[in-house]
């Protein structure tokens, strides 16, 4: 496993973006994902890396990629640095491990977000308005309860430091055209639902997860990772109590620690102390552990 690695430098390829987490290249006219060891709360990026998750991110995304191409054709090509360009042979012990080559698609300009459970902002949109992003909710529901049926709930993609928005199924029709829209709609429940049986069956509960879809030569493909800790709130089932927050297998740990401090969550961070850092890290690890099998 390689060491950790906050940022990279790849001075031999053309760097694209580098996001929160992820450093992403041009390579012979693919991408190449790098999930590096960083973390953001609040959409801040913390000065410490935590180990080996950028690792753990990349399996994960591996695992479902292979057990989702059923329902939509994802942007994987290879995540075995052997077989990448000539170019990326500087780096290959960096990449081991911790990236993708994947086909370089047109992402939609909305994220796709599905909710299986009632939590986070739209819990408390709900605690306002009954009727949250055009839904019309039962009255009386409780934080983390189960909503009657999935639902679909897209929001606007923000630049970095800033919160995305929630929009409506409508709004949504108009960016992108309702047949296209209601494609994405049912195609993202159809992810969720298979991905959150397998998950309830090795004792998780997928409360919401969000994916990136884009367009490949013409067609609708899986991009991005998908249902990682990062991207998802993965919750244990033998821990879920309705009518509270749920521990969970992601950051929330980290940002729970973070909101006890007297921080306004703008940069800088604030110091992690080691035993955040290694508690998060075992929280991801976990995860990994229990839908792949593989420690």
């Amino acid at each position: 496993m390689t060491k950790e690695i906050i940022e990279t430098d790849f001075t031999d390829l053309k760097l694209l973006h580098r996001g929160k987490v992820r450093d992403i290249y041009e390579v012979e006219n693919k991408l190449l994902l790098v999930a590096t060891d960083r973390i953001s709360a609040f959409d801040v990026v913390m000065k410490e890396p935590v180990p080996q998750k950028g690792a753990v991110l990349t399996s994960l995304s591996l695992f479902w990629f292979d057990y989702l191409q059923d329902i939509i054709p994802n942007h994987l090509l290879s995540a075995n640095p052997d077989k990448y360009p000539a170019a990326c042979e500087p780096y290959r012990e960096s990449l081991r491990g911790r990236s993708m080559l994947v086909k370089k698609a047109e992402p939609l300009p909305v994220e796709c977000i599905v909710r299986g459970y009632i939590s986070g902002s739209f819990w408390k949109a709900y605690k306002k308005d009954t009727t949250v992003c055009g839904f019309k909710l039962p009255s009386g529901m409780q934080e983390s309860e189960q909503f009657p049926e999935i639902l679909f709930t897209p929001s606007t993609k923000a630049e970095q430091g800033l919160h995305d928005e929630n929009i409506s199924l409508e709004r949504m029709a108009e960016i992108l055209g309702r047949e296209e829209t209601e494609k994405i709609a049912v195609t993202c429940i159809n992810l969720y639902k298979k991905a959150s049986d397998y998950a309830r069956a090795k004792g998780i509960i997928i409360a919401d997860t969000k994916f990136e879809l884009g367009r490949y030569k013409g067609d609708l493909i899986l991009i991005d990772e998908v249902l990682t800790p990062d991207s998802s709130r993965f919750w244990p089932a033998d821990q879920y109590r309705i009518g509270q927050g749920q521990p969970s297998f992601d950051k929330q740990f980290l940002r729970d620690y973070l909101s006890s401090l007297d921080w306004d969550k703008t940069p800088p961070p604030p110091p992690l102390p080691p035993e955040i850092i290694k508690k998060t890290a075992d929280r991801y690890r976990e995860a990994l552990e229990r839908i792949s099998g593989k420690p």
